[in-house]
């Protein structure tokens, strides 16, 4: 099978099924990428770069610039395209991330390729991750934003074969006339890597807590509101209260990955530990680390709290669920689709710090009734998102799309009514 992965980041979520059928030497493999990062390498996968011709244009209007931006990566894609099909390589299937325009134009260039995208969300103003916090309303101006973003990913709805999303409150979000030709299938995690270990001390370079009689874990890309960074901030104070010899460990970038920064320049961390007086000498910020030592922080975690916004659902909370972490998470709906609550984890208000510190508390004042917790979250992981459960049927749903034998059409799912609020008069317009 001849297979194209398109990303402007490698390996991203191709990396698991690229590194399995790059074993075949039957497979012949490329994969499309704006950043070649040299320290990443599969065997079997060829790189093709591709670099947009320039930046979008200060100019144009401020709805339109990730639109732009997309066209321009598809532009240098077709390019990169052109140059592989005189290289004498037409792939059976193309198989690429949608939004970012890498998969703009690529039935313009092989219309006889099967084209399978891997969505990963659609945005709305209202009803999920836009207006969740009644404290950061939306503007006319954020609303156009947020529908023109979606051209792009529209357009691959459009032009596909088949999709993929990793779950079922991601695909909820996607227009229900799509919604048939989308395979729910989430990415998965390496079980074996990611397993429990029992009586496990935390020992990092920088950091030793293994005389620590409790440990609180905290993962995220950024410290920002849409992982709920203030609202676990917040969760410390209260929980060093109930907790004297409770240590807290962050693993996370000063940077935000997702939603807007702060308007006087300053990281959410400054702002929120100027805001929150705590005991830094129990609170360790230790940045991201190689997934070695983060496999240990997560090991060593006597509870886990993760915080989201109903959006994305990141690995780290399944990850931290395979090593058998308690985790504390938010009553939102991408979180609720995994932990149920009192069985497999525990649920709280995301805009209740004290909750989530009692909550927490709670988890640590009874370490042996939360061995059942400990034991499904495991239970969970090794069902419905192992890379041995789910690896299989990725790579065979790929291999059937390829050959033009799609699956069944699939049901559309509603996980909720989206909740459409209709605005008060305004005197200003987009």
């Amino acid at each position: 099978m001849r297979v194209l992965f398109l990303h402007p980041n490698f390996p991203a979520q191709f990396r698991h099924v690229a590194t399995i059928l790059g074993r075949d030497p039957e497979n012949e493999l490329v994969f499309g990428t704006k950043n070649e990062r040299p320290e990443w390498k599969i065997p079997g996968v060829k790189k093709a770069l591709f670099t947009p011709s320039r930046d979008p244009r200060p100019e144009t209007h401020h709805y339109v610039r990730p639109l732009e931006s997309a066209v321009l990566h598809g532009q240098a894609v077709y390019r990169t395209l052109i140059a592989l099909k005189n290289q004498g390589f037409v792939p059976d299937l193309v198989y690429g991330h949608s939004g970012w325009g890498p998969t703009l134009f690529v039935k313009d260039v092989f219309p006889e390729a099967k084209l399978m995208c891997y969505f990963e969300w659609f945005y709305w103003a209202h009803g999920s991750d836009a207006d969740f916090d009644p404290a950061d309303p939306l503007s006319p101006d954020d609303e156009a934003k947020i529908r023109v973003k979606n051209a792009p990913i529209l357009m691959d709805l459009y032009a596909c074969d088949w999709g993929l999303s990793p779950t079922i409150w991601q695909k909820s979000q996607f227009p229900k006339e799509f919604q048939p030709k989308m395979t729910v299938m989430h990415d998965g995690v390496d079980t074996e890597f990611f397993k429990p270990k029992p009586g496990a001390k935390l020992v990092l370079p920088n950091l030793d807590l293994s005389h620590a009689e409790e440990i609180v874990t905290y993962v995220s890309r950024g410290m920002e509101p849409y992982r709920g960074f203030p609202e676990f901030i917040e969760s410390i104070a209260y929980l060093q209260e109930k907790r004297p010899n409770c240590h807290v460990v962050v693993v996370a970038a000063e940077r935000v990955c997702y939603g807007k920064s702060l308007p006087n320049g300053k990281s959410y961390k400054e702002e929120m530990l100027e805001k929150v007086p705590l005991d830094m000498s129990r609170v360790h910020f230790v940045g991201t680390l190689p997934y070695g030592q983060y496999l240990k922080v997560i090991q060593a975690s006597d509870a886990h709290i993760y915080l989201t916004r109903p959006f994305v659902l990141s690995w780290s909370m399944i990850e931290a669920m395979s090593t058998g972490c308690v985790v504390v998470g938010s009553d939102t709906p991408p979180v609720r689709e995994v932990i149920h609550d009192g069985k497999n984890g525990f649920l709280v208000d995301f805009f209740s710090p004290k909750q989530i510190a009692d909550r927490v508390s709670d988890v640590l004042e009874n370490p042996t009734k939360m061995a059942h917790i400990r034991e499904n979250a495991r239970k969970t992981v090794l069902e419905q998102y192992a890379h041995s459960v789910l690896l299989p049927k990725h790579i065979e749903l790929m291999k059937q799309v390829a050959v033009g034998q799609f699956p069944e059409p699939q049901p559309q799912v509603k996980v909720r009514e989206r909740e459409i609020s209709h605005p008060s008069p305004v005197t200003s317009h987009p």
